[in-house]
């Protein structure tokens, strides 16, 4: 995944359409808890070949979209278990399986250390 959407989200969908992976869908159809915009991990490819997300960059809200653990089999278990608690909703392949790091792993920006991703740190548009 790369970036998730928080709390602080005020539902405006500006992201959706910014997203060039439609990996983003409205609090309405969201697979979590339809409390706030989601991001499908399975799907978030970080606009690594931007400048910055785009989703940041269109984001009204400071603080709604934050770094998450790059989506790789490095850290597998990670999304494993935020799919298992229902943090993630990962999407099911019918011949693949769930789509976990392992499977589908996606690109992400490497300048961004651990630490801040482990923190869930604002990404800054």
């Amino acid at each position: 995944m790369a970036v998730r959407i928080t709390e602080l989200c005020i539902n405006c969908d500006s992201c959706i359409d910014e997203c060039p992976a439609t990996a983003i869908v409205s609090a309405s159809d969201s697979p979590i808890n339809g409390d706030t915009t989601y991001v499908k991990p399975e799907k978030c490819i970080e606009c690594a070949d931007s400048t910055m997300p785009k989703c940041a960059d269109a984001c009204p809200t400071e603080g709604a979209i934050v770094w998450d653990m790059p989506y790789t089999a490095e850290f597998q278990s990670y999304y494993v278990a935020g799919h298992e608690s229902g943090l993630y909703n990962i999407r099911e392949h019918k011949k693949n399986g769930i789509m976990f790091p392992e499977v589908s792993p996606k690109p992400y920006r490497e300048a961004i250390a651990l630490v801040s991703r482990q923190a869930h740190t604002p990404v800054l548009g």
